[in-house]
């Protein structure tokens, strides 16, 4: 049986948009991401002028690890994330941190872990 492990502390690579830390590891098979975002983060404001898009359009599959994070999708629904909340959320939204505690979660999907954030 093959094992293999990565520390998200040592990462293959670090994104670093406005208020945002988002460090990668990959494995065979699958890519890992550990997001922070700082407070008064919002992906509006922050990841938009890097995406180029209206709106998010990076499915999201999750872990949340400590903080609290709203979204809000393009027809106008909305959920809340905070710590223990595993989460999925499909592309064609916004999101934005609450309060003053940064937000962090692990990204599972292979996809987001390695295209968030990116041009």
């Amino acid at each position: 049986m093959a094992m293999d492990k990565r520390s998200l502390d040592d990462p293959d690579e670090s994104r670093r948009p406005d208020k945002t830390v988002l460090d990668v590891v990959s494995l065979p098979g699958a890519t890992v991401g550990r997001i922070a975002l700082q407070p008064g983060w919002r992906w509006s404001e922050c990841i938009k002028p890097v995406a180029g898009t209206k709106s998010c359009q990076t499915p999201h599959l999750g872990y949340v690890i400590a903080g609290r994070l709203h979204l809000r999708d393009d027809e106008g629904g909305e959920l809340d994330l905070g710590p223990g909340d595993a989460y999925q959320v499909a592309p064609g939204h916004d999101a934005w941190v609450v309060g003053d505690e940064v937000f962090v979660a692990l990204e599972f999907d292979s996809k987001t872990a390695e295209t968030y954030a990116t041009g």
